[in-house]
């Protein structure tokens, strides 16, 4: 199994080297026509289409498989005049199998790994160096710290995960049989990478189940790399599989910060327009919308009623009611005597 894995990786390097838009007569090295993937992937290992192309097997319920599906078309996180880097969405389908495989990772590697790659190690990372990985592992590794056998890990040129979650905690199993879906991406102004996980079919979640800061522009500068889903079952007989793919770039002026999107939110480098996407607001939000709007109207409605009482109620004159009603009045005879003084001097 190991020679026959080798063996097809190199001629799919080999195509996908030499040739600009390889299209291969073999069918296990690219899908024909599935809108769920994006159209410039290629396979490697013992990765291959499967019920007529409609999803990807990435590794055979069989000792040491391995599998690898990578975007040709390479691209730098750096670019031009912007000085904030290259920031991206991706989003997926995937199931895993029950074993005590390795699972299933995300990553970023150099433009040449698939030259290298032979499925060796966990996530056929063994040897390598220079890589991002968000690892879906499935396997208790004492060696390099694992949380448990149903954990999100952030690798760093390094197996041992600088970053774990449990996913136990969203009450999901990577490794039932279930199909799930996860939406990763990396803001290049904040720094931020974001890991999102549900069932199939459920809304994106609005709260990642993992966070994490890293400047994949310091990491990688200007050079070419690849964005690839890998998975390898060591000794077991996992089988995992993946039903959708897709993959875009961002990129963000230099006095723009934004959150992260996902893929139906971006500014398409192929020229396409970009889609829509509604943003869904929570109860919280709306609540402290409503908070703050009454607090706003009590402020205005303050200040006009005290500028009245100022400018206007200080010029008022109020007029006095006089009370209504019949008055009584008592007359006196008054007896009023005259004396003639002119009389008396005569």
């Amino acid at each position: 199994m190991a020679a026959f894995s080798i063996h097809r990786a190199t001629l799919s390097l080999l195509l996908f080297i030499f040739l600009p838009n390889p299209t291969f007569s073999l069918p296990s090295q690219t899908l024909i026509g599935n809108p769920n993937f994006d159209p410039q992937v290629v396979l490697f290992g013992d990765a291959k289409p499967a019920n007529g192309d409609s999803h990807v097997v990435l590794t055979n319920p069989d000792d040491s498989s391995s599998g690898l599906i990578v975007l040709k078309d390479p691209f730098k996180f750096m670019e031009g005049n912007l000085t904030k880097g290259v920031s991206f969405s991706t989003e997926f389908l995937f199931s895993i199998s029950a074993g005590n495989g390795d699972g299933l990772a995300f990553v970023v590697v150099p433009y040449d790994f698939p030259s290298r790659f032979v499925g060796r190690g966990s996530f056929g990372l063994l040897g390598e160096n220079r890589f991002l990985g968000i690892e879906f592992d499935t396997k208790i590794d004492g060696n390099v710290g694992d949380l448990n056998a149903n954990h999100i890990g952030v690798d760093v040129d390094t197996l041992e995960s600088l970053w774990i979650r449990n996913v136990s905690s969203l009450n999901l199993v990577l490794n039932n049989g279930e199909t799930l879906k996860c939406w990763i991406d990396y803001d290049s102004s904040s720094k931020r990478l974001e890991v999102r996980l549900s069932r199939s079919g459920d809304k994106r979640p609005y709260k990642p189940i993992l966070a994490y800061h890293i400047d994949l522009l310091e990491m990688w500068g200007g050079e070419d790399v690849l964005v690839g889903i890998v998975s390898t079952n060591g000794d077991s007989l996992q089988s995992t599989s993946v039903y959708s793919w897709r993959f875009r770039l961002r990129k963000v002026s230099s006095w723009m910060h934004s959150l992260p999107a996902d893929p139906h939110d971006y500014v398409n480098t192929d020229g396409e327009d970009p889609g829509v996407h509604k943003r869904s607001f929570s109860a919280l939000t709306i609540l402290a919308g409503v908070i703050f709007a009454t607090g706003c109207g009590a402020l205005v409605a303050f200040v006009v009623l005290f500028m009245w009482a100022i400018f206007v109620g200080r010029h008022t004159v109020f007029p006095v009611e006089y009370q209504k009603g019949s008055t009584d009045f008592r007359y006196e005879k008054i007896k009023v005597t005259i004396e003639d003084t002119e009389g008396d001097k005569n």
